[in-house]
């Protein structure tokens, strides 16, 4: 039977997102969980995963289309049982949709969801950062068996029952929702029995999580070989150059926490018969103190999602297919300075702020009317060279969440003040990180304004399948010699291109830049070129 996949709710608010990169093709065989799609909503790009295993026989959208939640996204044809449900005796067919309750006993054992339970105040959602097992490894109550991260901090998930785990619903990297199913594990019925009275989930991950000062050490003795501990204490131990499997752990089973490290430490490394909790002189507790505040400071390790991902694949992805060269010029745009002074008090507003871009883009629009291979795109091979009829000039905005590029459509067409207002809008947009999907689209060549933060000479990564992109610096008041020899201060800015030598030579990019500068230079030919 042929299946059509819904677009499922991917966020809050979300009612729509831009399918960014297709990673089957129709005709494709997927299996279960296989990655289908890369979509891009106003918040983060998001993986799509098969829900059955099956052919492809429809992609509903275009690369860079905008796809609608609720609506069928792709269709694939699955077989008649495999889209039945599966009977309760096989393990392998818990999904993430299964309960606790829906138990497969076998044999005398039972197969049982473990839920993700509350890890904070607030928290719906965290991150799946490493397996600590796989799918068939037997293991015991407490052993940690995932870490997970939060918008807070790292937390481990350990074992609550004894078994054999035989599903992760979630693989690396992917977001697993709180009180859904996080994995599934098969026990023995009466190990169940007995645990599920006397343990909580949600304590023993906030035990996990937060471990309290422990006002006596358990006699129970530390296990042997690789000691239970979490992130934190692992990197507290590995900063401190102390070997976890000869501290005592306080914990149950022997798990170790940050006190019982410093307990370890100040006691000169030795291990007592029972490790009673010492009182360390003051010196000592000076010393100790520092160095758990330098463990403290340790590396920090977070996922690279959203738009920094996009940002860095479409970075690697130019770098390495567009042969870049650098051209870098000096502006003298005293007069541009003393004509955006006199204009911004008269026609500056809230909707409209009358920076220098305006005047960049426009110029820029003015001089790629006589250079059009600025202004064009060459296909995958490079047979091919479009050019392009609107100037779409985008700039490199850095917003909360990554660096984007909206782009002011048909600069061509407009006045200054209606450049300057779509910059406006173009701006607050992106600082909020809601961009319009469509605000990103069809860009035709960059701008990036480093010298907002301070920069003046750089060499910008072409923003593919743009053929140049130029980079500002900041603007100096230097001392520079007039047409009589004088010196005069002046207000100068630093210009570097970046265009791609498979259709742009030095001199083609050397002319324009020209061109582009003596209207910036004298705004009154960019005045008169206007239409």
């Amino acid at each position: 039977m042929i299946k059509d996949f819904i677009l499922p709710d991917i966020g809050e608010g979300v009612v729509e997102c831009e399918l960014v990169e297709w990673l089957v093709q129709e005709g494709d065989t997927i299996a279960e969980d296989q990655p289908i799609a890369d979509v891009m909503t106003d918040k983060a790009l998001v993986q799509i995963p098969a829900p059955f295993a099956g052919v492809v026989t429809k992609l509903y959208y275009a690369k860079g289309d905008i796809a609608k939640v609720h609506a069928p996204l792709y269709a694939v044809q699955i077989e008649a049982d495999e889209a039945a449900p599966v009977a309760a005796s096989q393990p392998e067919a818990h999904t993430a949709t299964q309960t606790p309750a829906s138990q497969a006993n076998v044999a005398g054992t039972s197969v049982e969801e473990f839920l993700l339970p509350d890890i904070g105040e607030g928290i719906v959602e965290c991150e799946l950062v490493e397996w600590l097992v796989q799918e068939g490894d037997t293991v015991v109550e407490d052993q940690p068996i995932a870490d997970v991260m939060t918008d807070k901090a790292l937390v481990q998930i350990p074992a609550i029952k004894a078994g054999k785990i035989v599903k992760l619903h979630y693989r690396k990297g992917q977001l697993a929702k709180v009180h859904a199913p996080l994995f599934a594990i098969e026990v023995e019925g009466a190990v169940s029995a007995s645990v599920s009275h006397g343990h909580d989930t949600s304590a023993a991950v906030a035990h996990t999580a937060t471990p309290a000062a422990c006002a006596s050490v358990s006699q129970e003795p530390a296990r042997q070989g690789k000691a239970l501990a979490s992130p934190a204490v692992r990197r507290m131990a590995r900063a401190l150059d102390i070997d976890l499997s000869r501290v005592p752990g306080s914990g149950k089973h022997g798990r170790v926490y940050k006190e019982d490290i410093t307990r370890f430490q100040a006691q000169g490394g030795a291990v007592p018969a029972v490790a009673p909790v010492a009182v360390v002189p003051t010196v000592a507790q000076s010393t100790v103190s520092t160095a758990v505040t330098s463990a403290a400071r340790g590396d920090i390790v977070e996922p690279i999602r959203g738009v920094k991902a996009v940002m860095a694949k479409m970075m690697v992805e130019s770098v390495s297919t567009i042969p870049h060269f650098t051209y870098c010029e000096e502006f003298d745009l005293t007069d541009l300075v003393a004509l955006r002074e006199s204009m911004k008090a008269k026609y500056s507003s809230d909707e409209v702020k009358l920076t220098m871009m305006p005047f960049f883009m426009k110029a820029m629009s003015l001089a790629l009317t006589q250079f059009p291979v600025l202004n064009s795109q060459v296909n995958a091979d490079c047979t091919e060279i479009t050019y392009k009829a609107r100037h779409n000039i985008g700039m490199a905005v850095d917003s909360k969440v990554g660096l984007l590029v909206p782009n002011v459509k048909d600069v061509q067409d407009k006045s200054i003040l209606e450049v300057a207002a779509e910059i406006t809008r173009l701006t607050n947009a992106a600082r909020s990180g809601r961009v319009a999907p469509a605000d990103l689209k069809e860009g035709t060549i960059s701008i990036s304004n480093i010298g907002a933060l301070g920069g003046t000479v750089a060499t910008p990564i072409i923003n593919k399948p743009e053929v140049a992109i130029v980079a500002l610096g900041k603007l100096q008041t230097l001392p520079r010699f007039n047409a009589k020899g004088e010196v005069e201060a002046r207000q100068i800015m630093q210009v570097s291109w970046s265009g791609d030598h498979r259709v742009i030579d030095g001199g083609t990019i050397a002319r324009f830049c020209n061109l582009w500068k003596q209207y910036l230079e004298q705004p009154q030919d960019m005045l008169l070129a206007m239409r």
